[in-house]
C-alpha cells in the first residue's frame, strides 16, 4: 500500500458512443486498434472525423456552439470560457483553477448558466475540472438553450421510478449530471465531515475517481489488491480513523475484482470512516451494497439507460449508515430538488429505464456464457469476470435475482495478436459499458495511454480487451468471438 503521488503522465483519455439527441443522433466508433492509437496520439486523420465523443472528454457540437456564444458575450480579448450548469460548480472550478495557475479568474452569468472566464492559455486547466468532476452541461441542455426551448425542471418521476427499481426510500436518492458528478458529490460529503485526512482507494479504480481524490482532497493512499498483509494493515489504519473516506468499486473496472465489503464496512464503522462504494459495473440489479456502504454511487448512463444516448448519475445513502443524519443534511443542501439532471435528459432516462430488469436478465445470461466460452478457448490467456475472480466476495453482495453482469476483460496467449483479434471482432467499438448492444475496447490504451507501465504494474495489461456484453442472441456473440479469435 502506498500514497499516490502526482504523475505528470496521468492524462487518461476516453471516448464513447454518446448520442447527441433523438433528432440529431451522431455516434462515435473507433473500429480498429490503429484508430484507437491515432486518437490517443491526436492524429488528425482520426480526430478530424470525430463529430462526437465521451461527454467529459469531447465537446458535443451543441456544447461547442454554447461555449462560442458565451465567449462572444462575456469574454474580453485573450480570454476563454468554460460554461457550467450552476453557480456552485463554477465557483468550485474557479478555486480549482486559481490554485493551479495563481492568477485571478472570474465568473459571469450567461442565461441560466455560469461561465468561468480564464486567460486563453489556461483554458485546458479549467477543462480538467469539467472532466474530473462531471459537473458539466449535457448536449440536450445546450440544444434546448440554443433553440430557446423551455424545459420543465420536474424530474421527480425519474427519481421515483429509480427508487422503485432499486427498492429504496425516495429520500435516500439524489440524482446528478452523470456518474462522475455523483462520485464527486459523495467525495465532497465525506470531506465536509472529515476534511484534512487522506482517502483510501481499494483496488484498481476508474481513472478519474483517483483524480478526484488526488486533486480535491488531502491526498490518497492506493491499495491495488485487497489481499494478504497489505489488506490487513489497511484495515488497521481504517479502524484507527486515519482516513476521511474509503473508496471502492464492486466489482472493479476493468479487472472485475470484488472486495470483502463486510470486513471493510466493520472497520469503517469502528474507525468512524465513510465508506463510498460504486456499483456501476454490475448495477444494483445484481449487487446490493446498501447494508455496508454509507454512500453508493452509480452511473445511470450505463446499465440503467442501456442506450448510450443520455447521461445521469445517482448517489444513495446506505440504510445502515451511522452518518445518515449528516449525509441527509449535506445532500438536501447540495441538491435541494433531489435531481440535477436536465428535464429533457430525465425524460429519456425514464423511458430507457422501462426495460432495465429484462435487459439485465438477458445480459447476465449472455455474460456468464461468454465468460465461460472465453475461459475455455485455447487462444485466451486470462479472463476477468465476477464468477471467475474473487467470487466469494461478490456472492456476498449478489441479489437474490442477480447474476454476474455483462462486463468482462480478457488477454490472449499471444499479446501481439490482440490488434488483429480486436479488429476482426464484429461488435460496436467504444469504451463505454452497459449498452444493450455489445461494446468492445482496448481499455488500457484508452484509459491509461500515457502511463501504460503503471497500469501494467497494477496488473492491467496494455493488450487487455474489455467487452460489455449486450442482449444479442448468444449464438451471434459466440460466432463473432470465434471469428475474431481465429486471428490469434
Amino acid at each position: 500500500m502506498r500514497d499516490f503521488q502526482e504523475n505528470p503522465a496521468w492524462q487518461a483519455s476516453d471516448l464513447g458512443v454518446q448520442l447527441a439527441d433523438e433528432d440529431h443522433a451522431v455516434s462515435v466508433c473507433l473500429p480498429t486498434w490503429d484508430s484507437v492509437l491515432g486518437y490517443e496520439k491526436g492524429l488528425t486523420k482520426v480526430t478530424d472525423k470525430m463529430k462526437c465523443g465521451y461527454p467529459r472528454f469531447f465537446l458535443h457540437p451543441a456544447i461547442r456552439s454554447l461555449f462560442e456564444q458565451a465567449k462572444t458575450t462575456v469574454c474580453e480579448a485573450h480570454e476563454d470560457v468554460v460554461v457550467f450548469p450552476h453557480k456552485e460548480a463554477a465557483q468550485r472550478a474557479l478555486l480549482f483553477v486559481e490554485k493551479r495557475i495563481e492568477t485571478a479568474t472570474r465568473i459571469s452569468s450567461f442565461g441560466d448558466f455560469q461561465c468561468l472566464i480564464v486567460p486563453q492559455e489556461h483554458v485546458a486547466i479549467a477543462m480538467e475540472y469539467w472532466r474530473f468532476t462531471g459537473e458539466i452541461i449535457s448536449s440536450r441542455m445546450a440544444q434546448d438553450f440554443l433553440n430557446e426551448v423551455v424545459v420543465s425542471p420536474a424530474t421527480e418521476a425519474l427519481r421515483t421510478s429509480l427508487a422503485q427499481h432499486i427498492v429504496e426510500d425516495l429520500e435516500n436518492i439524489y440524482l446528478y449530471e452523470n456518474g462522475m458528478s455523483a462520485v464527486f458529490a459523495a467525495f465532497r460529503a465525506s470531506q465536509q465531515l472529515h476534511g484534512g485526512k487522506k482517502t483510501l482507494q481499494l483496488e484498481f479504480p476508474y481513472v478519474d475517481v483517483l483524480k478526484i481524490q488526488q486533486h480535491f482532497g488531502s491526498g490518497v493512499v492506493f491499495l491495488n489488491e485487497c489481499e494478504g498483509k497489505p489488506f490487513t494493515e489497511a484495515l488497521q489504519r481504517i479502524r484507527a480513523g486515519e482516513f476521511s473516506a474509503v473508496f471502492c468499486e464492486t466489482p472493479s473496472n476493468p479487472l472485475l475484482r470484488s472486495v470483502d465489503l463486510e470486513e471493510i464496512s466493520k472497520a469503517c464503522r469502528e474507525g468512524g470512516v465513510i465508506l463510498i462504494v460504486d456499483d456501476t459495473v454490475c448495477s444494483s440489479y445484481n449487487v446490493d451494497v446498501s447494508p455496508y456502504a454509507d454512500l453508493i454511487t452509480t452511473s445511470l448512463t450505463k446499465w440503467h439507460s442501456g442506450k448510450c444516448n443520455v447521461m445521469g448519475g445517482a448517489v444513495r445513502i446506505g440504510k445502515n449508515s451511522p452518518f445518515r443524519k449528516h449525509l441527509l443534511e449535506f445532500f438536501k443542501h447540495d441538491n435541494p430538488s433531489g435531481s440535477r439532471i436536465h428535464g429533457s435528459d430525465a425524460d429519456v432516462l425514464l423511458e430507457n429505464l422501462e426495460g432495465y430488469e429484462d435487459r439485465m436478465e438477458t445480459v447476465n445470461k449472455n455474460g456468464l456464457h461468454i465468460a465461460q466460452f472465453l475461459y475455455s478457448h485455447p487462444a485466451v490467456d486470462e479472463v476477468w469476470y465476477p464468477s471467475l475472480i474473487t467470487k466469494e466476495y461478490y456472492n456476498k453482495l449478489k441479489t437474490e435475482h442477480g447474476g454476474y453482469g455483462g462486463l468482462l476483460s480478457f488477454t490472449l496467449n499471444s499479446p501481439k495478436k490482440a490488434p488483429k483479434v480486436f479488429d476482426a471482432l464484429e461488435v460496436t467499438k467504444g469504451p463505454s459499458l452497459g449498452t444493450e448492444f455489445s461494446l468492445a475496447c482496448p481499455y488500457t490504451l484508452l484509459a491509461h495511454y500515457e502511463e501504460l507501465k503503471w497500469a501494467e504494474d497494477c496488473g492491467v495489461a496494455s493488450h487487455l480487451i474489455r467487452i460489455s456484453i449486450g442482449a444479442e442472441p448468444i449464438e451471434q456473440l459466440k460466432a463473432a468471438l470465434t471469428t475474431a479469435l481465429a486471428q490469434a
